[in-house]
């Protein structure tokens, strides 16, 4: 809780000085902060969901949808798909979270999907439309009591989730129409988008981008170990102790139990026991710039995998490129 309260704290304080200074210098400050500081709160609200903020399943479900629905995140939808994604890490049939594309349902993506797919900045705007439609391939919503991502017992938790994630909705509308749109755009709405690039860069990166190509799986070649250990540690410099360690995440796929706030600790515990199967981090500066190289690199060669074999790596389409480079005369 100690955690819920630092974090709240910085945001109502960055927003009463944004308020107070009502400055163009102040802004673009107030921007990048206050969004990193609601990626944060998704954080902890991620803990939540994993059940590692608390023993108590009631306090878990309060104040995951507190953080998650401040925040436009629908918590019990995103919390049940989320752990679709850590019971099949590293499937390319089950798993949830960034899946490769078989390269049949590629294939059959139009242009302009291919285009915004793999193109910087446009994925890194993913997950609003990842909550609304998943994706492609797969069909459902995280706001539908009656999509496939649930169960019918879960119908009613997904009910309550998309009630708080609307009164949350009704509320920002409410206050867009006291303050002006445009006011209420520059407190919640680009922090809202800084929050939405952290969350995209962040989950694309721990399971991307890799020096070296890293396995998918299949069938009787899937493990949770070995899906687990496809996962990818980044350090984050300065940013490593504000997003609450979420960096660290080899050790969280192999033990989601753990407290974000014990993961580095756990980390360097595991790591002779894991021995050659973990990849150290590259160190980072104060800002992790050199993941932007990363994270292109993987864009630029991470298109499909082939729908056929138990274990597959990522392969490129370098047709991709022509089109882009046709998209960018015209």
């Amino acid at each position: 809780m100690s955690y819920v309260f630092r974090d709240v704290s910085v945001v109502f304080a960055l927003a009463a000085a944004a308020v107070y200074c009502n400055s163009w210098l102040f802004w673009p400050i107030y921007w990048f902060a206050q969004g990193t500081m609601f990626w944060a709160v998704f954080v902890l609200g991620h803990d939540c969901g994993h059940g590692s903020f608390s023993d108590n399943a009631i306090l878990n479900s309060v104040v995951g949808h507190i953080l998650h629905s401040s925040i436009l995140v629908p918590y019990h939808g995103w919390r049940i798909s989320h752990r679709t994604h850590h019971q099949n890490h590293g499937n390319v049939e089950k798993d949830e979270s960034w899946v490769p594309l078989p390269e049949n349902i590629y294939k059959k993506l139009d242009t302009s999907t291919r285009l915004l797919r793999f193109t910087v900045p446009f994925p890194l705007f993913a997950f609003p439309v990842y909550l609304w439609y998943r994706s492609p391939g797969k069909d459902g919503s995280h706001f539908n009591p009656y999509s496939n991502l649930f169960s019918p017992q879960e119908r009613e938790l997904v009910m309550i989730s998309t009630a708080c994630w609307s009164t949350m909705a009704i509320i920002l509308a409410y206050v867009s129409f006291t303050v002006g749109p445009s006011h209420m755009f520059k407190l919640y709405g680009i922090p809202y988008l800084i929050f939405v690039i952290w969350l995209d860069l962040v989950t694309y990166l721990h399971h991307h981008g890799h020096e070296q190509k890293l396995p998918w799986y299949r069938g009787k070649e899937w493990s949770y170990l070995r899906g687990g250990l496809t996962t990818v540690d980044r350090d984050y410099g300065l940013f490593n102790n504000i997003h609450h360690d979420i960096g660290t995440h080899v050790i969280h796929h192999l033990f989601p139990q753990i407290p974000h706030y014990h993961l580095v600790e756990a980390t360097k515990a595991a790591k002779p026991v894991i021995g050659k199967f973990y990849r150290e981090p590259k160190k980072s500066g104060a800002v992790p710039f050199h993941l932007i190289k990363n994270l292109i690199t993987s864009l630029a060669q991470d298109h499909y995998v082939s729908h056929s074999g138990d274990i597959v790596f990522y392969q490129t389409d370098l047709n991709l490129f022509q089109l882009l480079s046709l998209a960018k005369h015209e």
